[in-house]
């Protein structure tokens, strides 16, 4: 989107319509992104369980999705998948549960999101590696017998 689009579209604002489409289209991430932030209140204000239990989980989580990397993203490849393949009343259910967890213990979806940046971590670095090694290598420059001033 170029500048002169963007600032029209924020002279204008967002209408319900657009906010609903976005919505609909995108059911599962809105949802996670509400119950990621009713987590972090929660944890962060002491609402059930403060934050030491959230960190230690995002910690074990990603722990274990670094050295156990094809079982977990089997297990969350089931997970998600179930979870997109729903129809919208089934992923509203979904996405009310995982708000109620954020509220009462949100520990538990900081381990969830923990699993996910460790596998993500595993991917990237893959990804990294593959990219890196197809890479042609730089040229060093070889001294000559010349010298320069």
């Amino acid at each position: 989107m170029n500048k002169q689009k963007f600032t029209e579209k924020l002279k204008a604002g967002v209408s319900v319509q657009e906010i609903e489409n976005f919505t609909r289209k995108h059911l599962t991430e809105v949802m996670t992104v509400v119950a990621l932030v009713i987590a972090a209140a929660s944890s962060a204000w002491d609402f059930f369980v403060g934050p030491r239990l959230a960190i230690l989980f995002f910690t074990l989580g990603t722990v274990l999705a670094i050295f156990f990397p094809v079982p977990i993203e089997r297990g969350l490849n089931r997970i998600y998948g179930f979870a997109y393949k729903q129809e919208t009343t089934t992923q509203i259910v979904l996405g009310a549960v995982k708000i109620v967890v954020a509220i009462f213990i949100p520990f538990v979806l900081f381990g969830v999101f923990g699993l996910l940046a460790g596998t993500s971590y595993h991917y990237y670095t893959r990804h990294a590696q593959i990219t890196g090694s197809n890479k042609p290598f730089r040229k060093t420059h070889t001294s000559s017998s010349d010298e320069h001033d």
